[in-house]
């Protein structure tokens, strides 16, 4: 057995998960590795960051943020979840179609 959960995740073009954070009392957080294709990661309050095949994304828990496929483009990533202390996730609200329409 192990504490640390990986999920091989695929998006489709133009598909993103809503807004949401990874909390924990203690560690916790997420890390994306992305394997294929362009996606998407935004934290709350900062500018969107690219992801191609080699991107690392560190997310901390307690950060709001989103992440998914470009439009033009399939995307997959590999989620590593980060042990932690009374761990969980908060889904949130959709990331807004113009919002997402607008990147480049």
């Amino acid at each position: 057995e192990s504490s640390v959960g990986l999920a091989n995740v695929t998006f489709e073009p133009g598909c993103r998960n809503h807004w949401h954070i990874h909390h924990a009392k203690r560690g916790g957080g997420q890390i994306l590795i992305c394997t294929a294709g362009s996606g998407w990661y935004q934290e709350e309050g900062k500018a969107p960051v690219s992801l191609e095949p080699g991107t690392v994304i560190p997310i901390p828990a307690g950060v709001k943020h989103w992440h998914g496929a470009k439009a033009d483009s399939w995307f997959s990533h590999i989620a590593v979840e980060v042990p932690g202390e009374d761990t969980r996730n908060e889904w949130l609200e959709p990331v807004d179609d113009s919002i997402y329409a607008a990147l480049k």
